[in-house]
């Protein structure tokens, strides 16, 4: 029998009587400005384990994925750059059936301000969202491929996805873990496109307003050996998932002297 679902709240739109602005931190302790009308919500959280064990980034938009990795140190950029990001692209074409894939971020964080402080991270994106928008997926193409715009035309006429891949640098995840709402329990008219602000780059993200019909998910205590897929961006419109909104949470039963959350995700250009 599927254990018992969380009960915690998460951060939703509350609505749109305000103007919408996301600003990200920068890391080393400062927090996100979220800009607008927001609420916290209750929700049920599922043991993703046993109730989603097989999802599918085309139908609930995550899935959970065994992978080893040669690197050691999450915080040394060579060993992202010459090991990880070639396991990464290795992982994603062979999952997804991809053609090729671009590596084009990194994000480090923890649910430690301490930690924050030290390494110059940043904190757990508190609030319900989805990374991309319709138009920004698009922008981000074209961004990564600024140095070759004849490229990025002909990439546009391919289908591309963007996926985060997003995984434990610390040991296993108690606490500040991903919860996940499956793709196919979420209307369109629940997500919100919202500016997002940061000091090197204007983009758009989603928001979303909080619907009873949601249904939430997470993997418990992830391990260093496992790696969670979430496809934020798909530019196919054939019914397939597009966007998936994704939330870190507090779990209400676990101490206050868990190990803090420390965590990376890598986001990828994925073409088909």
């Amino acid at each position: 029998m599927p254990a018992d679902p969380i009960n915690t709240t998460l951060k939703f739109l509350a609505d749109l009587d305000e103007p919408l602005v996301y600003i990200p931190s920068r890391g080393g302790g400062d927090a996100t400005d979220h800009v607008g009308n927001f609420t916290m919500r209750e929700v049920s959280i599922h043991d993703g384990r046993r109730d989603k064990a097989s999802s599918s980034l085309d139908v609930e938009g995550f899935k959970l994925v065994s992978q080893t990795t040669a690197v050691d140190d999450f915080y040394d950029d060579v060993q992202l750059e010459q090991v990880y990001h070639e396991e990464v692209k290795t992982w994603l074409a062979e999952i997804m059936g991809a053609a090729r894939i671009e590596v084009f971020d990194d994000t480090r964080r923890s649910s430690s301000v301490n930690q924050q402080k030290l390494k110059n991270i940043r904190e757990p994106a508190e609030i319900v969202h989805n990374d991309y928008t319709a138009a920004s997926g698009v922008k981000r193409l074209r961004d990564h491929f600024a140095d070759s715009p004849d490229e990025a035309q002909e990439l546009l006429q391919r289908r591309f996805a963007i996926v985060n891949v997003w995984r434990s640098v610390a040991g296993p995840v108690y606490n500040h873990a991903l919860a996940m709402c499956d793709a196919t329990t979420v209307r369109a008219e629940d997500l919100v496109a919202v500016e997002r602000r940061a000091e090197d780059r204007i983009g758009e993200l989603q928001v979303a307003l909080h619907d009873p019909a949601q249904r939430w998910y997470y993997f418990p205590e992830m391990q260093m050996d496992e790696a969670l897929l979430i496809k934020t961006f798909d530019s196919e419109t054939d019914g397939r998932t597009r966007f998936t909104l994704h939330s870190p949470f507090t779990d209400p039963e676990v101490s206050v002297d868990a190990p803090p959350r420390e965590s990376i995700e890598t986001r990828c250009l994925v073409f088909f």
